[in-house]
């Protein structure tokens, strides 16, 4: 092979491409994730040093913008969480139009947003090729709640209360740099004309799953219960639900809980 075509791989013209299938459509937090990775072989032979695979997700951060003292001001500016990697360190040569296909499978974090809303999630496949521009693929995921978050959206909705709202904003003390917030409006039933919206946080692992609720029931002016994550006191409203508890009683214990304790 010329060495024209080798030099024109390097910069990414004729080189090797990379393709992650997902067989499912909807992913579930928790649960296994089949993947096939398969790599097309360019114009000429290159060596593969790596397979590399990274899941990402969208969030918010309040930073502190602008130049002077009296210009500054707080802007919520999208930043990208790498929720988990994985690499495939299998060194191997791609001949020139050859194909190659690799199989595995990866656990989905439990703590994988949701991606309803402005929440978005997705895997970036990359080939890592000494002295060459990596060939990359993203593929944007759509998932959906684990069960048991899943039973307590249901039980929430049969009680009127319906999602207005959800996004992923920084908070500290949890495992990732983040956590999404739901916020319901009850638009009938029991709820409805007592409170003014309900704001959910949740936190999924091996043991259950644990949730912060804020219920507001004023007029106007609402803090938000991020405030409480980033500093301004302790959430009182907190429930923990044992993994072994099947969707329909998490949410029948959920709306219980709530409706004892506001």
């Amino acid at each position: 092979m010329s060495l024209f075509r080798k030099s024109l791989a390097s910069f990414g013209i004729g080189a090797a491409k990379v393709d992650t299938i997902l067989p499912h459509d909807v992913l579930i937090p928790g649960q296994p994730l089949p993947i096939e990775v398969r790599v097309q072989g360019g114009a000429t032979e290159q060596q593969i040093d790596n397979i590399h695979l990274v899941l990402c997700c969208r969030y918010l951060d309040e930073v502190t913008t602008g130049r002077g003292d009296s210009d500054q001001r707080k802007e919520k500016i999208p930043q990208t969480c790498k929720l988990a990697e994985w690499s495939l360190p299998e060194a191997f040569v791609i001949g020139a139009q050859e194909e190659r296909q690799f199989a595995f499978t990866l656990d989905l974090p439990f703590n994988t947003p949701v991606t309803i809303g402005d929440a978005q999630v997705w895997l970036d496949t990359s080939l890592d090729i000494a002295m060459a521009v990596d060939p990359k693929d993203k593929d944007t995921l759509t998932v959906r709640p684990e069960p048991l978050m899943d039973g307590v959206f249901t039980a929430l909705e049969q009680v009127g209360l319906r999602i207005r709202q959800v996004e992923c904003e920084a908070a500290k003390g949890f495992a990732l740099p983040f956590v999404q917030e739901f916020e319901f409006v009850p638009v009938s039933g029991p709820f409805h004309g007592r409170w003014r919206e309900l704001e959910v946080v949740a936190y999924r692992d091996e043991q259950g799953l644990q949730l912060w609720f804020e219920v507001d029931r004023r007029l106007k002016g609402v803090s938000g219960m991020l405030a409480g994550f980033l500093g301004r006191g302790e959430l009182k409203r907190e429930l923990q639900i044992s993994a072994d508890c099947s969707p329909e009683a998490a949410g029948e214990q959920v709306v219980a809980f709530l409706d004892e304790t506001t």
